[in-house]
């Protein structure tokens, strides 16, 4: 397989390409690049791999280029062995073809008969079916097969299994003999070999590396939460353990944002990525993470497909997946050249027999793991407190703390003195990620102040308790662009009516600066503007990494808002 390989090395339409890019696509997978290029050629294969990524887009962008609008009758039939890989196949199959509007249908059991009559009787491109179903209609006389070009036999194997190859003959012998057929097998037994002796012509065999068989460099736990608690037991083990870049996996794209926002929130270096994003913002989002600018990126099963970034430490399920194929294509993220990679899926008591249906399909174990308590966040943080002061006592720039130490030797000694310096940044850290988790629930989900605008306070700075006071007269005063002591007021031209929410502010800030979270002080955002407070010592820095940016795909002008107001008054 080429891994350089793009979708635009493929010659494919126009149409299709915009549909792909659409889906969040980066790169054909694996299964893609081995069989999109054999079946534009229009040759006859079988492809024998475990149920993976991309296996639908694998030949449904070939029956996207195959299949023309303006021809008559059934061109593509997909037979499957559920009504749920049916449906599942039918709307992938109509977001791939959407921009050449072709018209897909689902035909199985269950399904309101007369329905499919109505729609039978009206221009099909692809029909998607199970055996029983599609043979039902075929002795009807209502689905007509003689103008089909290609056919799939999706999870053949499956199909064996369950009784329903002699269906699946009588359906082929229904369908023109020149057409293409493409045969998708976990496994090959003698009776598919038979079957494919039988209806495929001059079949070519691919074979797809297993992807498990990347599962075993990987060490996977599960830790059961309760959904109430899920974003804070959720910090604690981003917290508690020593990672490096790493993907944190959400099933929707609203599940995507709120992470996003709330760890932004919180502090840490984030950014989402999901389908609704243009293929730009995406591709400045990936470079980010690829670049060592973002510690995670929160993402979709579809806007993730593809990706191959390497040095991925951990993976995620922050939402545990639907389907095995997804828990194996979300994990091999990480362990890839040959290294070892961590994966961990959080998940409720009602999601255990969905997590055995994963152990099983990949042949793994998956080990139960304790939320880190408190205090192992604190025994954490000191390991890094140490860390952090042996690089210190390597440097020479410690005179002044040396001074500083050697005034309180005379009432206390050394070690007493180091200990307190412990504790007191200790102490400070765990109140910290408590203050912040309060108010992040308090704040951050979107408490609507009206027309005074949605207040947010950092809560970095200790004490909070006089912000309610405060707050009103700095930001309900004739003085915005007052700040607190060591701040400095900007104001950005984006606000409520931009859909703005804090988590934005504070991820592109620091995303752009370079700089850490806790120099974004108070962020208070209106209908049509927003006023951040910001370090003094880095707000040059901010202003320049800010100019001429874009927050959530809107340019953006900041100023400082005491320069704003000169303006007005001018």
């Amino acid at each position: 397989m080429n891994i350089d390989l793009t979708f635009e090395d493929l010659k494919l339409s126009k149409e299709t390409l915009k549909a792909i890019h659409d889906m969040g696509f980066e790169n054909p997978t694996s299964v893609q690049s081995a069989v999109i290029p054999k079946l534009l050629e229009k040759k006859d294969i079988i492809v024998q791999s475990q149920t993976g990524p991309g296996k639908t887009a694998a030949f449904g962008i070939p029956i996207a280029e195959i299949v023309q609008h303006g021809n008559r009758g059934v061109q593509a039939l997909v037979i499957t062995p559920t009504r749920e890989l049916a449906m599942q196949v039918t709307v992938e199959m109509a977001k791939i073809c959407k921009y050449k509007k072709l018209k897909e249908l689902s035909l199985y059991g269950g399904m309101d008969i007369e329905r499919q009559l109505r729609t039978l009787k009206s221009q099909v491109h692809i029909v998607v079916g199970t055996p029983g179903r599609i043979l039902d209609h075929i002795r009807r006389g209502t689905l007509d097969l003689s103008h089909v070009k290609m056919v799939v036999l999706d999870e053949a194997d499956e199909m064996l299994d369950l009784g329903f190859i002699e269906n699946v003959e009588d359906i082929l012998s229904e369908t023109p003999k020149d057409r293409q057929t493409m045969l998708f097998s976990a496994t090959v037994p003698e009776r598919i070999k038979r079957l494919a002796s039988r209806f495929l012509n001059e079949a070519e065999l691919v074979a797809i590396t297993p992807q498990e068989m990347t599962v075993k460099l990987i060490e996977q736990y599960y830790f059961e939460i309760k959904e109430t608690l899920k974003f804070d037991s959720f910090c604690r083990i981003i917290d508690a353990e020593k990672m490096g870049p790493s993907i944190v996996f959400c099933r929707t794209k609203k599940n995507v944002d709120e992470l996003t926002d709330g760890l932004r929130a919180l502090g840490y270096s984030v950014e989402g990525i999901h389908g609704d994003m243009s293929q730009a913002i995406r591709m400045k989002t990936l470079n980010k993470f690829k670049n060592g600018r973002t510690d995670f990126l929160i993402a979709t099963d579809v806007a993730a497909r593809g990706l191959d970034i390497e040095g991925i430490t951990h993976v995620i399920n922050y939402d545990i997946p639907e389907d095995p194929e997804s828990y194996v294509h979300r994990i091999g993220r990480t362990g890839r050249a040959g290294k070892e990679g961590i994966a961990y899926t959080l998940m409720n008591a009602r999601e255990y027999d969905r997590l055995k249906f994963i152990e099983k399909f990949t042949k793994s174990k998956i080990k139960r793991k304790d939320v880190p308590t408190l205090r192992d966040i604190k025994e954490q943080k000191s390991e890094k407190f140490k860390t952090i002061i042996i690089e210190s006592l390597k440097s020479d720039n410690l005179t002044q703390y040396k001074e500083q130490v050697i005034d309180l030797t005379e009432e206390y000694d050394v070690m007493s003195i180091a200990a307190a310096a412990f504790k007191y940044i200790s102490d400070g850290e765990a109140k910290k990620f408590t203050n912040l988790a309060d108010d992040l629930n308090a704040s951050a989900y979107g408490r609507d102040r009206g027309d005074r605008g949605d207040r947010y306070d950092r809560g970095d700075r200790g004490d909070r308790g006089d912000r309610g006071e405060r707050g009103r007269s700095k930001f309900g005063g004739d003085r915005p662009e007052g700040g607190e002591e060591g701040m400095v007021r900007l104001f950005l031209n984006i606000g409520k009516n931009d859909r703005i929410r804090p988590g934005d502010i504070v991820g592109a800030i620091a995303g752009e600066s370079g700089l850490p979270g806790k120099v974004i002080g108070m962020i208070d955002i209106f209908k049509d503007f927003t006023y951040v407070d910001v370090s003094a010592e880095h707000v040059e820095k901010v202003l320049n990494a800010m100019k001429r940016n874009t927050i959530k795909g809107k340019r953006i002008s900041i100023e400082k808002a005491k320069d704003k107001e000169k303006k007005k008054k001018a």
